[in-house]
């Protein structure tokens, strides 16, 4: 069937359009303008925004944490509404289905979950073959496994260590690798309650440093596309921004991806000791081509914060909004939920709020800087349009600044910054990057070829509705969201790579794992009987 988007506002930073133009899609793809044919429905959007579906490059949507957190706060989870009555479990509350609903009505149709432990990918999968309509996928973890650190302590070759990540994201069926807080989270096991770039891991003999460039240039060595996905050291402490620039610093000039980097935003001026030091921050990273971050916007709401930074989990239940929390280092790395409530009227949160928008404002390149809100830790991803409203306007800004308290002005450039985002900075920072990033070469792009994922909306003066509810998107060439509702559902692919490596690790694992478990390694790969859609998967290529 042959679908025209007859006059709308074309905004695809991929290819440089810019202007009022028709779109077509067939079979599922974009296509040229078919000479001599008249399409099968056509929808008139003129007047209308058409950008690619959007892509988040780092959402907490399934895995062992989001569905401890259900666990934590029933009472949150109860107010969220059933699933669909056609559904199955159609009796469940706020469910993995709700997650692709509200997702699609803002126009996204990609989403990356970022942080899932190698033996507990088969449950993740569970969980994003359960999320209608966009198409998912994860991030395996490594960086504070007992195989991975005593192969570096041990002086593994390169090569060994690239056979290592290969055979772990074949097994899990991952799209990449993220570290968090380096030897850190086993460090925490060994009773350490604060470690920095150039601490050591006991009984390993490594820093931090060692482990994540070790591991940095192991993971580009795989010829994947998306380069190491780290989280740093010291997450949400005063003074912090020295660490996050002494990692870019050693970086060695190799790709690498700084997660949620709001929450490293901090230095240590005025009476609090606590100020925002995003403008350092963002000087640093305009000055590092290699590196590109996501910010992990903080919105004042209520939240649950999840993370494999255990330490970090540890260190901040004292603070919980309700004091409750859950703590859990059994497997190889580690896993913290503690819900906090982020207040206009707090000055730390009023600083954090501030730090996030200026790292969005003062970064150069909207292809260095991703949308996040590290879901659901800074804020809920339902929040993005608020978020978009706020980058597109300076006054929306500063009627937000005079909610805050007045000694936080005077720790955070943010009144002073006038930038307003435009549509062609907002597609590329939500489309375009994204898609370079995790080197998609089907999405993110209204190019002939791409798939038929397509948002469309209706420009407002307020523009946080404005992406909230989009007038049409398009999967795959399916309307499944008209007028901002979900008008059909569909069933979305999970995104995996498959690099190439030297199968005889599998036989060191085998042997590892029955030493150390007395299981077979296979007890922990994802096997299609397991699957309720074995076939939904699509395959990201690796670099040639």
């Amino acid at each position: 069937m042959l679908i025209c988007l007859r006059g709308g506002h074309i905004v695809d930073p991929v290819n440089g359009v810019d202007g009022v133009g028709d779109l077509y899609i067939e079979d599922g793809r974009i296509v040229a303008p078919p000479a001599g044919r008249t399409p099968d429905v056509e929808h008139d959007v003129s007047g209308h925004i058409v950008m690619a579906g959007a892509i988040d490059i780092h959402s907490h949507i399934a895995g062992g944490g989001v569905n401890t957190a259900r666990l934590l706060l029933p009472e949150a989870h109860r107010a969220h509404r059933p699933r669909p009555a056609n559904t199955p479990l159609s009796t469940a509350g706020w469910s993995t289905f709700e997650t692709g609903r509200l997702y699609a009505q803002m126009g996204y149709t990609t989403v990356i979950e970022p942080a899932v432990s190698p033996h507990h990918a088969l449950h993740a999968h569970l969980e994003l073959a359960d999320i209608p309509i966009i198409d998912k996928g994860f991030l395996t973890v490594l960086g504070n496994e007992d195989f991975l650190l005593s192969a570096f302590r041990d002086g593994a070759t390169q090569d060994s260590v690239v056979d290592y990540i290969g055979a772990t994201l074949e097994a899990t069926r991952a799209i990449g690798v993220k570290c968090v807080n380096a030897g850190g989270v086993d460090a925490f096991k060994q009773n350490v309650r604060h470690f920095s770039l150039d601490d050591v891991v006991p009984e390993y003999g490594l820093s931090s440093r060692e482990i994540f460039q070790t591991l940095q240039r192991a993971v580009n060595a795989t010829k994947i596309r998306h380069p190491l996905h780290l989280h740093m050291n010291n997450l949400g402490l005063p003074g912090n921004v020295e660490t996050a620039l002494a990692t870019i610093d050693s970086s060695q000039g190799l790709p690498l991806h700084l997660a949620h980097v709001q929450f490293y935003a901090y230095g240590t001026e005025g009476k609090n000791g606590f100020s925002s030091a995003a403008a350092r921050f963002a000087e640093k990273i305009n000055a590092n081509k290699n590196v590109t971050v996501d910010v992990g916007q903080v919105m004042f709401a209520d939240i649950v914060t999840i993370s494999s930074d255990v330490m970090k989990q540890f260190n901040s239940l004292p603070g919980g909004r309700p004091k409750k929390g859950v703590i859990f280092d059994g497997d190889s790395n580690g896993l913290g939920v503690v819900p906090y409530s982020y207040r206009v009227s707090d000055f730390f949160n009023a600083v954090q709020w501030a730090a996030g928008l200026e790292l969005f404002l003062l970064v150069d390149d909207p292809m260095q800087v991703f949308f996040t809100t590290d879901h659901p830790n800074g804020a809920p991803f339902t929040t993005y349009p608020e978020v978009f409203a706020l980058l597109m306007s300076a006054d929306k800004r500063a009627q937000y600044c005079s909610r805050l308290p007045a000694d936080v002005l005077e720790l955070t450039n943010l009144p002073a910054l006038k930038r307003e985002y435009s549509f062609y900075e907002i597609a590329t920072m939500t489309r375009a990057a994204p898609r370079k990033l995790y080197g998609f070469e089907d999405r993110g792009q209204l190019g002939v070829g791409s798939v038929g994922d397509v948002a469309v909306y209706k420009p407002q003066k307020d523009k946080a509705a404005m992406f909230r509810s989009a007038a049409y998107v398009f999967k795959d060439g399916n309307l499944v969201v008209r007028d901002g509702k979900v008008s059909h559902y569909t069933k979305g692919r999970t995104l995996r790579v498959r690099p190439d490596y030297d199968r005889a690790i599998n036989s060191r694992l085998d042997k590892y794992y029955d030493g150390l478990y007395g299981l077979p390694r296979s007890l922990f790969e994802v096997q299609d009987a397991a699957l309720p859609n074995a076939d939904a998967f699509a395959e990201v290529p690796c670099r040639s």
